[in-house]
């Protein structure tokens, strides 16, 4: 196999930095949150992912200190709605740059629903939906310890919400949601439509 080789901090390169396409498909964290005014933030972040399930814990990561991270250390909660392909153009309206307490929900056409347990709202029309209370906002570092402009931001689900009519004989039926997934380069995205099964080896 011939094999192409890079150290990151020396370049690629490459026309475009592979990385991202590399760590593929990426789930799509769109997270609602709230000031201490109660002022909407929605924005969805391609660095997500679970990262515990007793409890279940779920965690975002920007590049910068963004309006999401600001709203979390203020008020310690935030919503992830999952964004299935239906609502694909609605998700990258919200990532246009808008000025701090402008409402992206509004500006996308978004209907708000109610949480539960946290008092950040979820879309309305979310397939599903994490209420999460704040663990943890750690600046992240790179290998030699020097901080960086990036924050990894962790939090316990209290709160699930599903649309009934994705929940088949009992589980929820991924493909059916068509969940979307960013893929690497600038436009490049994904959705779910099958999935394989797998048994994992007995012990």
């Amino acid at each position: 196999m011939s094999e192409y080789f890079y150290e990151p901090r020396l370049g690629h390169g490459l026309p475009h930095d592979p990385f991202k396409a590399i760590v593929a498909p990426r789930p799509v964290g769109w997270i609602t949150s709230i000031d201490g005014k109660g002022r909407v933030n929605l924005a969805p972040y391609s660095f997500f992912n679970a990262f515990a399930s007793r409890p279940p814990l779920v965690g975002f990561s920007t590049e910068g200190w963004k309006d999401s991270v600001r709203n979390v250390e203020e008020t310690g909660e935030f919503v992830c709605n999952l964004v299935s392909r239906d609502l694909a153009e609605a998700m990258n309206i919200t990532a246009a740059p808008m000025a701090y307490g402008d409402n992206e929900m509004i500006r996308a056409g978004l209907a708000a629903a109610p949480s539960r347990r946290v008092k950040p709202p979820r879309v309305a029309r979310a397939v599903a939906a994490l209420e999460c209370r704040r663990t943890a906002i750690i600046r992240l570092t790179d290998a030699d310890g020097a901080e960086l402009d990036n924050w990894l931001i962790l939090g316990e689900v209290v709160g699930v919400h599903i649309d009934q009519a994705f929940l088949r004989d009992g589980i929820f039926d991924t493909a059916a949601a068509r969940p979307v997934a960013r893929c690497g380069y600038a436009g490049d995205y994904a959705e779910v439509t099958s999935l394989f099964q797998m048994t994992r080896p007995p012990a």
